[in-house]
């Protein structure tokens, strides 16, 4: 089986839209694009390249992978571009008609059928890289094996946040993680089994022990 990874940006109130530049993502008003940009070191771009090092394919929505397909083709020289050029791309979409983006194919009608198809297949992992509407439905149907999440020290108060509300509650395991000279968090999370839930609340004495507190105060 192939593993499905999650690896996005986001802020510390889970906001992921638009890291890249003001006319990345401003549907609902969104005025914060590119909040991103300014963080980036050395550190980050070695663990960039760690995680392009490996054999994957991606899984992408219609915006980022438009986003991507009208960027990675005319870059070749830039870190990663050989990679993502060459990987195996999977694309969901309603709206598009054909993918023109090497090696792309496009997924209509049951998207999480297909997923969980394709990750069924032997292969490398498969990567999803920004694609809010996406994600969204791969936390809905509970198809996401690992989270890679670099959160940026900053709050935005709106913007479309990673964890909707269609997320199904679940506990999680951090394999790894490591910080940026600028405040960056790259961590690592997998599937860590069923959440637990517990109380920091004193215990209700029984009735016993009632008694027997009210027995040493008159004593």
């Amino acid at each position: 089986m192939s593993a499905l990874v999650v690896s996005t940006f986001l802020t510390l109130d889970g906001v992921m839209q638009a890291p890249g530049g003001p006319e990345e993502d401003p549907t609902g008003g969104f005025t914060h694009g590119g909040w991103s940009v300014n963080y980036w070191d050395d550190v980050m771009g070695q663990q960039m390249g760690e995680a392009l090092s490996k054999p994957f394919d991606l899984l992408l929505g219609r915006k980022t992978y438009e986003i991507f397909a009208a960027h990675w083709p005319h870059v070749t020289d830039d870190q990663g571009a050989e990679k993502l050029n060459s990987a195996t791309k999977y694309v969901a979409s309603t709206t598009l008609d054909n993918v023109e983006w090497s090696n792309s194919t496009l997924i209509k009608g049951d998207v999480p059928e297909q997923v969980a198809r394709l990750k069924e297949e032997a292969g490398p992992e498969i990567q999803v890289h920004g694609s809010w509407n996406l994600i969204q439905t791969l936390l809905k149907n509970d198809l996401v094996d690992e989270y890679r999440l670099w959160t940026f020290p900053l709050v935005l108060g709106s913007g479309k946040r990673i964890f909707g509300d269609g997320t199904i509650p679940a506990g999680l395991k951090l394999v790894d993680s490591r910080t940026s000279t600028t405040g960056v968090l790259m961590a690592t999370y997998e599937r860590g089994g069923e959440r637990e839930y517990g109380s920091f609340a004193l215990d209700e004495p029984t009735e016993a022990e009632v008694e027997r507190r009210r027995r040493l105060a008159d004593s």
